[in-house]
């Protein structure tokens, strides 16, 4: 049976050819598969969310004492409490209300994220074009559904800007939904790939400096929220009822709280109503009775101004994530100047957010100066993380890519000179040499013909009777010595 089984599935295939499970592409999504998970996408972040606040002020009418519970009061309330989510300014009988909570707005984007990164996976998108239809139609859902709840609640005391309600929820969503998808759609190899990477860097460290920032106020509102817990627990009523609401409503307004102690800790500061607490000036004013608002302080302190060491602190922590982008200081100073701009972004984004107006009580208006709580947030970011990361990292700039150092080349031709020039004395050598042969068989040449020319001379002044005695007297001594060497002679 084994033996039969590896014959069925043992592959015939020639060598290094590929799989034909492979070579066939992924079957493509049907259009009517697309048409589904896109109505999910864009109904079932709403009915969530429009549910889920149905849900809590149920609970809340129902908790409460002296009230009348009515699940169909609850759900029309819900519809001004959905947009209240997000973040859509109501008019309750002439008083607007504006500073809303920012807990419901995370958590109603972070179903819209959920339920875009869910779609998009259905229906296999792996390109920012693939996001594009899931964007557009959770935005243009949550926009249509924020008017035709403002359009439901004409002629009740809850009044709510149609175009108001049209744009601030589409908005949000749409950017939410962004969110949602950017991982898995390769949105971040996108940016990179478009933007200089000194700027990429710059966003990073930027992103890194605002999450710091918040983290700052959070410490403060916790360190205040806790030295003042007395306060905190006498705001609280006997009784389940009173206190549920009471309890949910600090709990909704918590992110707002932490953008006011960033805000202070940076040291704008902010203002409820005629109550102005900032680093370095403090007007007293009336609070709310909130739970949340207890940890604000009744005078001014002279030690505050040691808090402004924790955005110091960021600055550095920005400045030392930037230290190792790049070797050249300037380019660094750059890549601070942008994680200083996002950061100001930001604080503009949340202080934004976090404010607004309160009716026309003596609370109103909740604000944070986010002209001046940006630039200092700027200066926050660039003044000590620009001194870190251009002390931190390298000081010498980088050679450009395929240019080299004009130095260099002055010393690679000097060094070529040197080589060429012991080689021009060789090659000068034997023509020197040459010379010197030359002149040397020149001289030996004119010495033979001197020397030839005196021995004429001698030879033309020799006189002419002296030769035959010369040759008579040889010619005789000759004989006389044959005379006595011939062996046999004559005695």
């Amino acid at each position: 049976m084994v033996r039969i089984m590896k014959l069925l599935t043992r592959d015939e295939r020639p060598p290094g050819e590929e799989p034909v499970s492979d070579l066939v592409p992924e079957p493509e999504v049907s259009r009517a598969k697309r048409v589904r998970v896109l109505l999910a996408a864009a109904c079932s972040p709403l009915l969530f969310s429009y549910t889920a606040v149905a849900l809590v002020l149920a609970v809340v009418a129902f908790s409460a004492d002296r009230s009348r519970f009515s699940a169909t009061g609850a759900l029309l309330a819900a519809g001004p409490g959905w947009l209240a989510s997000w973040q859509v300014e109501l008019d309750l009988g002439g008083h607007p209300l504006g500073v809303l909570p920012l807990l419901p707005t995370l958590v109603v984007a972070w179903l819209v994220a959920r339920a875009t990164a869910r779609a998009v996976r259905r229906i296999g998108g792996r390109t920012p074009a693939d996001a594009v239809p899931v964007v557009t139609v959770i935005a243009g859902a949550h926009a249509l559904f924020g008017v035709l709840v403002a359009l439901s609640a004409g002629g009740s005391p809850i009044d709510v800007n149609p175009l108001t309600a049209f744009c601030v929820p589409g908005l949000l969503a749409g950017l939410a939904a962004v969110a949602g998808v950017a991982k898995s759609c390769g949105l971040p190899a996108a940016v990179r790939d478009r933007f200089d990477p000194v700027a990429v860097h710059g966003l990073r460290a930027g992103a890194l400096g605002l999450a710091a920032m918040i983290a700052c106020g959070a410490v403060v509102f916790t360190a205040a929220t806790a030295l003042s817990w007395s306060t905190v627990d006498s705001l609280f009523e006997p009784g389940f009822g009173p206190n549920f609401g009471m309890f949910v409503l600090s709990v909704a307004y918590l992110p707002n709280a932490v953008v006011a102690a960033l805000s202070f800790t940076t040291g704008p500061g902010f203002s409820v109503g005629s109550l102005t607490v900032g680093m370095f000036g403090y007007h007293e004013g009336r609070l709310p009775g909130v739970p949340v608002l207890a940890g604000i302080p009744s005078h001014h302190a002279v030690w505050w101004p040691a808090l402004l060491l924790l955005p110091a602190l960021v600055g550095a922590l920005v400045g030392w994530k930037i230290r190792a982008v790049d070797e050249d200081p300037m380019l660094r100073m750059r890549a601070v100047a942008v994680a200083g701009a996002l950061v100001a972004f930001g604080c503009v984004v949340l202080g934004t957010l976090a404010g607004g107006r309160l009716g026309d009580g003596p609370f109103d208006p909740v604000s944070v100066p986010v002209g001046v709580a940006s630039v200092i947030a700027f200066c926050w970011i660039v003044i000590p993380g620009g001194f870190v990361a251009f002390f931190a990292g390298a000081h010498e700039p980088p050679e450009p890519p395929g240019e080299p150092d004009a130095e260099v080349i002055a010393e690679d031709v000097a060094v070529e000179e040197e080589t060429v020039e012991p080689e021009a004395d060789e090659a000068a050598e034997p023509a020197e040499e040459a010379e010197l042969d030359e002149e040397t068989r020149e001289f030996d040449d004119e010495a033979e013909a001197e020397l030839a020319r005196e021995l004429g001379e001698n030879l033309d002044e020799t006189p002419a009777e002296t030769a035959p005695e010369q040759d008579v007297a040889v010619t005789e001594s000759t004989d006389g010595s044959g005379d006595e060497s011939a062996p046999g002679g004559d005695r």
